[in-house]
């Protein structure tokens, strides 16, 4: 009796079915910025609470992507990420329609209200972590080499396509505003993600997807193969490399348009155009990658240079904030561009550079990997606006000049970006220590 012959490999992703994966970021991204916008907006507005309760609220659905981990060891198990991408979608909906119920509930019981929100928004960390932790692994699977620096621009513009998208639309069918048409809304969009998930992944393995791992991955609990993972020399370094730099990179949020009034005395309105400003130059930045990423330099090159440039530009901001320049419009306008634009290499390089590493060392483990890269960004996440903002109140209570105190801050963040740029130099002699033979550190992959 002839043996039977293992399932070949699915063939790489078309663009079409690039695109496709995208769709479901594209969903993931319209239910979050209605639970971390519109409800952060509608409890401090609306309902006149704290702005510290949706902030630990947001925190909290990130603190929770800690078990990405434990989800991506889930799929590695199970042999197919697609379910859990789906469920995952499944989980965040039902997290984001339960979110808006309880901010409704809050207007009448505001303690109940917060409780029942409180469950709703770890329920959308579980579903955010589950759905994006294995799309970026079956996307690193199944797209060519030479096409991950496009695949990882298109994913995250389509992402922002739905933050926008849902704004726009949302926010039309919410006016007049009321409770009922706030669930109505939430519930909708809940459901039209999940459909479009499951028409965007239907056959996106195809039948060639290994219907079950290696044994070896069946039977290691996650427990042995998280600690597996964190002895991969690559991985553990590659870890601290996303905290630091995604650290750097949402640190800065919070506070350039409070600098941009403060220091420069821009009104709501103008401070606000500046954030157009900013991610105009963050398209740019990720469509260059997408033409030039894989023709021109490596996946650690390009991400060491996004970092690199992206410090420089906090510099620029920090001197702004000094005096030097003048302190002009014009050049505050023009730093906040560059800033954009480094930062779009910076985010599409880092992603396709993770795409490249999540299938090196043990086999099996592409999940643990993924999701631990992941549980380290959303950390950073959660502490980089808290941090930022943080930083700015005690410098500005030490130093008189607010613009000095910024340039500080800046100047803190700006650091934080060199030594993310180093540390893709200390990912890259982690592999020449695990291959054993001495590699050339430029162009040496991540």
């Amino acid at each position: 009796m002839t043996p039977s012959s293992p399932p070949s490999s699915p063939p790489p992703l078309s663009w079409l079915g690039i695109v496709r994966l995208g769709l479901v970021q594209t969903a993931l991204g319209a239910i979050v910025v209605l639970t971390t916008s519109t409800l952060n907006r509608i409890m401090v507005v609306e309902l006149a609470l704290p702005a510290m309760i949706p902030g630990a609220l947001v925190a909290l659905h990130y603190a929770i992507q800690l078990l990405r981990p434990r989800l991506g060891h889930g799929s590695d198990v199970g042999g197919r990420r697609a379910p859990w991408i789906l469920g995952g979608m499944a989980v965040l909906g039902l997290g984001g329609f339960a979110a808006a119920a309880a901010t409704a509930l809050m207007a009448s019981a505001p303690l109940l209200g917060i409780l029942a929100a409180t469950a709703a928004f770890i329920v959308v960390g579980i579903g955010v972590g589950a759905s994006g932790t294995n799309l970026l692994v079956l996307l690193a699977k199944r797209v060519a080499p030479e096409r991950r620096p496009a695949a990882a621009t298109i994913v995250w513009m389509m992402m922002i396509f739905g933050f926008i998208l849902t704004a726009a639309t949302a926010g039309a069918a919410l006016e007049p505003f009321s409770f009922s048409r706030l669930l109505m809304v939430s519930g909708s969009v809940a459901v039209l993600a999940l459909l479009i998930t499951a028409l965007a992944l239907w056959g996106i393995e195809g039948d060639g997807a290994a219907a079950a791992p290696e044994d070896e991955a069946q039977k290691v609990p996650f427990k042995a193969a998280l600690a597996s993972v964190w002895e991969e020399p690559e991985a553990r370094r590659f870890t601290l490399f996303i905290f630091v730099s995604m650290l750097a990179y949402s640190a800065q949020d919070l506070i350039l348009e409070p600098f941009a009034g403060t220091v420069f005395g821009m009104t709501p309105g103008a401070s606000t155009q500046l954030a157009g400003v900013q991610n105009s130059g963050v398209l740019l930045g990720m469509i260059l990658v997408a033409l030039l990423g894989h023709r021109l330099g490596s996946a650690d090159q390009w991400t060491r240079a996004g970092c690199m440039a992206s410090g420089a530009a906090l510099l620029l901001l920090a001197g702004l904030g000094l005096g030097v320049g003048q302190g002009s419009v014009a050049s505050l306008q023009a730093s906040v561009f560059a800033l954009g634009f480094s930062n779009g290499v910076f985010a599409v390089s880092a992603i396709g550079a993770m795409m490249g590493l999540v299938g090196q060392g043990q086999a099996g483990r592409e999940g643990v990997r993924m999701g631990l890269w992941g549980a380290a960004q959303a950390v950073a996440f959660g502490l980089g606006g808290f941090l930022g903002t943080a930083a700015i109140d005690v410098t500005r209570s030490l130093i008189a000049l607010p613009g000095v105190a910024y340039a500080l801050v800046f100047a803190l963040e700006a650091g934080c970006f060199f030594l993310a740029a180093y540390l893709t130099v200390w990912v890259a002699r982690a592999r020449t220590l695990t291959e054993g033979k001495a590699l050339p550190l430029t162009g040496v992959g991540l």
